[in-house]
Formats: structure tokens, sequence, C-alpha cells
């Protein structure tokens, strides 16, 4: 089968890529904090917190818009993904929903271009290997039927997250 030749895996700060859209691994009061979120809001500026709060947050496993503001990309595609409580809690669901759910405003916008961090892997504790599997399974299958989409960049934080995914990416 092989991955999709549009994923790309980079180790680096998401909040300098020039893609369409860069996805936000926030919490659901989506008002910002720690990690990629924190560097996310710092980098727009104060116009994202604003709109932000007219979103009144985001569930587990659904995505919401914003511009990007004072970033290269010009939208903000905010997700929260689930916090790991041991795997038998619908956290496998929950994250496979959160990607699905930023490519399907992605579809819905047309965007040609998208780079996600790794969800969850924070401060939410999932683990690295089971997050990257379920991340590059869920783009690439959604890939197959997004022909507008001509790159999809996981843009991931330090040397291990990357090893991970590409570990992940060989397994196809």
């Amino acid at each position: 089968m092989g991955i999709d030749k549009r994923i790309t895996i980079i180790q680096g700060d998401i909040t300098t890529l020039k893609v369409e859209a860069i996805v936000n691994a926030a919490n659901n009061s989506l008002l910002g904090g720690g990690g990629v979120d924190g560097a996310i809001h710092h980098a727009a500026g104060p116009e994202l917190l604003a709109e932000s709060r007219m979103l009144g947050g985001c569930p587990t496993g659904e995505a919401r818009i914003t511009k990007g503001y004072n970033l290269p990309a010009p939208y903000v595609i905010h997700t929260v993904g689930p916090i790991w409580y041991g795997g038998d809690n619908h956290e496998a669901e929950q994250l496979t929903q959160s990607y699905q759910a930023c490519l399907s405003i992605a579809q819905d916008q047309r965007f040609t271009s998208i780079a996600f961090p790794a969800i969850s892997c924070g401060v939410y504790g999932y683990p690295l290997d089971e997050a990257a599997s379920i991340a590059l399974q869920t783009v690439n299958r959604a890939l197959k039927t997004m022909e507008s989409m001509e790159k999809v960049i996981f843009c991931v934080f330090n040397h291990e997250v990357k090893r991970a995914y590409e570990k992940a990416a060989s397994a196809f």
C-alpha cells in the first residue's frame, strides 16, 4: 500500500510553516495553554484569543477553524485530542476523530496544504508509537478522497517524536 507521497514528517516549529492551515492541539476552552497551543496563540497574537473566545470551546474529537492572524498560515484548525487514561476510555477513537475533524474542515475549505502537530502527545500523555500510527493511518486513508490536498506535514517538536512518526510511516 505505502504511505501517500503527499505526507511529509519534519521536526520544527509549526508556527513558522507557510501552509494554508496549521492544526492546534488545543484544550477544550480553545483559550490557549502550554506546548503547541501556547506557541500558536503567542505567534498569532491577541486577535486569535479574541476570535477563539467567540467559539465557546470545543469538545474532544471535534475541531474549529479561526484565522491565523500573525502566523504565516492564514488559518488555524483547533482540535482537542484525548487525554491518555490507559487506552480503555475510547482514546484511539477520539484521536482518530480529531484528525478526521481537521481533515473535514480542510476538505470543506478546499485547502491544498495543512500541517499537524503530534496531537495528544505532550501533556495529554498519549503513547508516541500508538499516536503516530493513528495519525498516519487516518490521514493516509483520508487522502484517498481529497483531490485538492497537495501537502500534509506532520511537524513534530523533537527527535523522539519524529522517530516515532517515521517508524509508523515505514510500517505502511
